[in-house]
C-alpha cells in the first residue's frame, strides 16, 4: 500500500516543461518524508519527471501509466 499524498498536483492538459516545473515547485513546498502525487498526460512527462526525481535525489514510491495518464507518488528524501 502506497503512502497517502501530502500534496496532489494535477498536471493533465499541461505540456513540457510545465509538469516538470510544477513537480519541482510542489516538492519544494513539502517537508522531508512527505509525499507528492502528480498526474500528467504529456507524453514526455514520465521520462522527464523520472529524470528530475533522480537528479534531485528523491524517491518514486509508485508509478502508474494507464490510458495515457501517468501517476507518480514521490517521496521527498532531502
Amino acid at each position: 500500500m502506497a503512502a497517502e499524498p501530502n500534496k496532489v498536483l494535477d498536471c493533465t492538459g499541461l505540456y513540457c516543461p510545465e509538469p516538470v516545473f510544477r513537480t519541482r515547485l510542489g516538492l519544494d513546498e513539502l517537508e522531508v518524508g512527505q509525499v507528492l502525487k502528480v498526474t500528467a498526460d504529456d507524453p514526455a512527462a514520465e521520462e522527464d519527471i523520472k529524470r528530475l526525481i533522480k537528479r534531485l535525489g528523491h524517491e518514486i514510491l509508485s508509478l502508474k501509466n494507464e490510458e495515457d495518464i501517468v501517476e507518480f507518488l514521490i517521496k521527498k528524501s532531502k
